[in-house]
């Protein structure tokens, strides 16, 4: 329930019904609506699309704001914080499950689809085809038709390298912080490191943007690249936005502390931001040895 007096920390605080879910549910509809039509051939659905998204983060704008009040004001308890440190631990359990299928489906056609193409079965529709990964041209991958335009593949070298190396050290800066901030040091040495760390996630999406127009232009390499392609721009684009959320979250976080905001004792909005942030981390080794190395 409510707090009834200033500067006490009530056992837990139940919010006044609040009007931004039905706000955010309206601005999903116009994003929903936008992108069903613009992909049908609708030159509207577009305007549609962008409007949604605008009007959702206007309304996610406020009620972060809200939330970040109640917490500074002290209503937020222990079991508040508890059950923040569980709603993060499985919110990010299911981002797990999310990348579980896209690297058990870049698995499964390595393992069983692919070759499954080369056995007895097909043999007769395509006596020429030989189950070759990565696929890197027609007749002799995954494209017994011939349908899919020659292509080559990426290899770690030195793009994603410079990517692997940029994230670990994003992940060093970001746990030099956290130490700082739970032993109470100089808020302009945390402030310091998390700019670091901002920077070198920036830094990231900038090479992978790079890379992506390198491997178009250069490579001939797109999500319409056979199985190959596919798997390599869902994973690596999917990974890619997370890293740029996971950003956008350092520098609120960022911009919070400069307004003096976190103690050495409470400071989960911190602490949720870095576990996902070394959660991309972790994902994005997954994700260089199996796509860019094997």
């Amino acid at each position: 329930m409510s707090s009834s007096a200033h500067g006490t920390t009530p056992h837990y605080y139940v919010p006044e019904p609040s009007r931004h879910p039905a706000m955010a549910a309206f601005g999903l509809f116009f994003v929903l609506l936008g992108a069903v039509n613009w992909v049908n051939g609708a030159d509207w659905g577009k305007y549609s699309l962008l409007f949604g998204f605008l009007w959702l983060f206007w309304v996610l704008f406020q009620w972060f704001r809200d939330a970040v009040h109640e917490s500074e004001t002290g209503l937020y308890g222990r079991k508040i914080d508890f059950s923040y440190r569980w709603s993060m631990s499985w919110f990010i359990f299911s981002e797990v499950m999310f990348f579980g299928a896209f690297f058990t489906a870049l698995w499964w056609m390595r393992v069983h689809s692919v070759p499954a193409l080369a056995g007895a079965d097909n043999a007769l529709l395509w006596p020429e085809f030989k189950a070759v990964w990565p696929s890197v041209s027609p007749g002799a991958t995954a494209s017994p038709a011939g349908i899919i335009e020659p292509f080559q593949t990426m290899t770690p070298f030195w793009l994603p390298t410079i990517n692997t190396a940029l994230l670990l050290s994003s992940g060093v800066t970001l746990t030099i912080a956290h130490h700082l901030l739970q032993a109470g040091a100089s808020r302009g040495k945390i402030i310091m490191w998390m700019w670091i760390t901002v920077a070198l996630g920036a830094t990231f999406v900038g090479v992978q943007a790079y890379e992506y127009a390198h491997a178009y232009s250069d490579l001939n390499l797109k999500l319409t690249s056979g199985a190959y392609g596919s798997t390599f721009f869902m994973l690596t684009g999917f990974h890619g936005f997370h890293v740029l959320v996971g950003m956008l979250m350092l520098l609120f976080i960022t911009l919070r502390l400069m307004k003096g905001h976190f103690t050495p004792e409470r400071h989960f909005g911190f602490e949720g931001a870095a576990w996902y942030w070394h959660f991309v981390d972790v994902v994005w080794l997954g994700l260089y040895t199996l796509v860019y190395w094997l």
